[in-house]
């Protein structure tokens, strides 16, 4: 089977090589939003790539798979101001020799949650459709050398020439054609030239002093990611994965209660992700249950001993979305209970990276596999990666992964929604320095376009937190917990409703479908390593692929 790349978006691929390392937006490693869905009658694909300094322009990029677009809009929405402090829309062009591809950029002046509102007219009418964004600065632009001697001699040269104007002005200005300076004239001129250069150092100093005191105060408000502190504490005997986030540094960059206001994402109100360093041959799914504001705590699984990593995802309720990250180190195993934290939390184990042959012996043990292979789960059904096997893939072009799940008989199988969608998928780099969790509908968070969502359908201009802290946070636990208390076909079926991005269609034929696509650009090369969770007959079931990712052609 092929591997299947996205090949009429071939022109923005120079956008995507540009992904910086930040860790926002339930990622690590992979900057920008990959968006795949149903907008009205048209089927889309969008990139967006922010700036790394606020303001700036985030690089739009559109392309209508399905429908014939005659006009593409795009403009910045803000969490803040919403709908009605919004800019109007600037029009996208259309891409020559791209058919039904446009480009274009969208201003981003104010910094935190924000998105783009895409507008697309054509045979099928008007439609729009919005991709979340985070507004954040993470970078501070330093000078070019040249531009800093040029603008520096140009200085220099309006100094002289306003200093030997105020001179002039006392001296050889009040000259009448003929006469000649006066002793007393001349120092006139010195005087007012010497007060001038004074006047100007004074200037320059004060405004040299006013830039260093802005740049530095710029700098401290650059974007610094939540951290938190892991460990594994015993419990009764049993492994209990502990996460403290850090608020020390929130006092001076956001408000202090801002851990107070998290709101689920599909249905979670985090998802965890623990993958052993460098071998990735263990890999845990959890869902931790907040204890307070800042702690969250979650029974670990029968997962090896040894040092981890640690991908936490947690979503504010403006929508901005971020990854906390750390590494703890998992004891060996002393109890024998293992008390799930929430019933879909999920394990498994595999042989660990280059070492193929060291099949590890556990009860949930499935084997790595390769573009063009097929893997066996742990219920006997086999997932077959769509691809050319041995062919490595190429950093910042993207692609469309797609995975087909067979039953047991060899049939095409039929999945279940496993938290509201038909499938999740995890990428991680061997080093740990790049991470995602995928859906089928792109690289955002689902919770983060919902929140939009409804902040443009809010007609209030300024968005306030007027809640209490703590009403709010105690009504999303009981809300929480509600979902806990469902079947897990009840509370798929209210996560589904809430989805965007999909069709009716879609959404109806999901349990029907035995093929899954994540539209996903590795951002650098080297080794990854991709768990693909679905679900089949109330069992979550994990899949193992490894991808080797070559740099960039030229």
């Amino acid at each position: 089977m092929k591997r299947i790349e996205i090949r009429k978006v071939a022109a923005f691929v120079g956008f995507i090589t540009l992904f910086l390392v930040m860790q926002v937006q339930a990622h690590v490693g992979s900057s920008g939003v990959l968006y795949q869905g149903q907008a009205g009658g048209y089927r889309v694909l969008v990139s967006l790539m922010p700036p790394d300094v606020i303001p700036g322009t985030a690089n739009v990029t559109v392309y209508v798979e399905e429908g014939n677009a005659k006009k593409v809009m795009a403009r910045p929405i803000y969490f803040r101001t919403g709908d009605e402090g919004a800019p109007s829309a600037d029009e996208l062009a259309a891409v020559v020799g791209q058919v039904g591809q446009f480009q274009g950029v969208v201003w981003l002046m104010a910094g935190g949650a924000s998105s783009a509102q895409i507008t697309i007219e054509g045979d099928k009418g008007k439609s729009e459709l919005v991709v979340p964004i985070a507004a954040i600065s993470t970078a501070q632009r330093e000078m070019p050398a040249g531009l800093g001697v040029l603008l520096s001699v140009l200085g220099l040269l309006l100094v002289v020439l306003l200093v030997t104007t105020i001179g002039a002005s006392a001296s050889d200005g009040l000259l009448k054609a003929g006469e000649s300076l006066t002793t007393k004239q001349k120092r006139a001129r010195l005087v007012n030239m010497g007060v001038a250069v004074v006047a100007c150092t004074l200037i320059l100093y004060g405004g040299s002093s006013w830039w260093s005191s802005w740049a530095d105060d710029y700098k401290q408000h650059l974007y610094k990611p939540l951290e938190g502190k892991a460990a594994v504490v015993d419990q009764s005997g049993e492994r209990l994965f502990q996460l403290k986030i850090d608020t020390t540094h929130l006092l001076k960059t956001r408000q202090r209660t801002t851990l107070s206001f998290l709101i689920p994402d599909h249905g979670k109100l985090m998802h965890l992700f623990l993958v052993r360093q460098h071998t990735l041959d263990a890999f845990a799914h959890l869902h931790p249950e907040r204890r307070d504001t800042a702690t969250f705590e979650a029974y670990l699984p029968k997962l090896p001993a040894g040092k981890y990593l640690v991908y936490a995802d947690i979503v504010q309720r403006s929508g901005f979305t971020e990854t906390i990250t750390d590494t703890v180190e998992i004891p060996a195993i002393q109890g024998n209970i293992f008390p799930k934290t929430d019933p879909e939390d999920t394990y498994v184990v595999s042989d660990p990276l280059n070492n193929p042959k060291r099949i590890p012996v556990d009860e949930n043990v499935v084997i790595c596999g390769k573009p063009g292979t097929s893997t066996k789960l742990k219920d006997g059904s086999t997932v077959v990666w769509e691809g050319k096997s041995n062919v490595a893939f190429e950093a910042g072009k993207p692609y469309q992964l797609a995975f087909e799940v067979f039953d047991p008989s060899g049939k095409p199988a039929i999945l279940e929604p496993y938290l509201g969608m038909n499938g999740h998928a995890a990428i991680v780099k061997s080093d740990g320095k790049v991470y995602i969790h995928l859906h089928p509908v792109g690289t955002y968070s689902m919770a983060a376009q919902q929140s939009m969502q409804s902040r443009i359908a809010d007609t209030t201009k300024i968005y306030r937190l007027t809640t209490s802290p703590k009403i709010f946070r105690d009504s999303i636990d009981r809300y929480v917990a509600s979902l806990k208390a469902m079947t897990p076909s009840e509370r798929d079926q209210l996560l589904m409703q809430t989805m965007t991005g999909m069709n009716a269609h879609e959404m109806g034929g999901m349990k029907h479908e035995n093929r899954i696509v994540f539209p996903y650009a590795f951002p650098k090369e080297g080794q990854y390593r991709i768990f693909l969770q679905i679900k089949r007959n109330g069992q979550v079931l994990t899949g193992i692929f490894d991808a080797i990712v070559k740099a960039p052609a030229m």
